[in-house]
């Protein structure tokens, strides 16, 4: 016999239409169906979610770290970009100190070559002088003996004369110095 209370219980449930030896059937096979589920599916299936909670928090470490890199990458691109800007800025401060030498040179050059062309052209001028003083002291000399011989009417020593004419040029301003002038003598015949 049934106890009367799991009779009343039983009866109760029957009158609901609830067959106990099926509803304990059912919460066994529930109660299975929980623990093998348990073990062959929601464990797997946390697992999976770990995995991929840790793989999602990997690669927001790893964004942040490669947005740190970047940040830092961008630091150093800057400061290459400044060492870059003051050494252009040094060789170009260098390639001016380079031309202003070599312009300072050109113009040293330049003048040392004016010099050089002032003091040639002036001893060319000096030498065109003293020959054309040569050349007018030779004319002279013979035109001063070509009046002498007119004047008094006879041949002179050309030579001796020549001479003669030669040492007053000499000392008169037409000569070397200049600083002197000689007294005139009066050519003897």
């Amino acid at each position: 016999m049934e106890p009367i209370f799991l009779g009343g219980f039983v009866g109760g449930l029957k009158a609901l239409g609830i067959n106990l030896p099926s509803l304990l059937a059912q919460l066994i096979n529930f109660t299975i169906l929980l623990v093998v589920l348990s073990v062959f599916a929601y464990k797997p299936a946390m697992r999976l979610l770990d995995e991929r909670r840790r793989r999602i928090q990997e690669g927001l470490e790893a964004a942040e770290q490669a947005k740190q890199q970047a940040a830092q990458a961008g630091v150093e691109v800057q400061a290459q970009l400044e060492r870059a800007r003051q050494e252009g800025q040094a060789v170009i401060g260098q390639a001016q100190q380079i031309a202003a030498r070599i312009q300072e040179e050109a113009h040293q050059q330049a003048r040392q070559d004016a010099e050089a062309l002032l003091t040639r052209a002036r001893s060319e001028i000096q030498l065109e002088r003293d020959s054309a003083i040569a050349d007018l002291r030779r004319e002279f000399a013979g035109l001063t003996i070509e009046a002498a011989e007119k004047v008094i009417g006879q041949s002179l020593d050309r030579q001796a004369h020549r001479r003669l004419i030669e040492e007053v040029l000499a000392e008169s301003t037409l000569g070397g110095n200049g600083d002197q002038k000689a007294p005139r003598s009066e050519p003897s015949s």
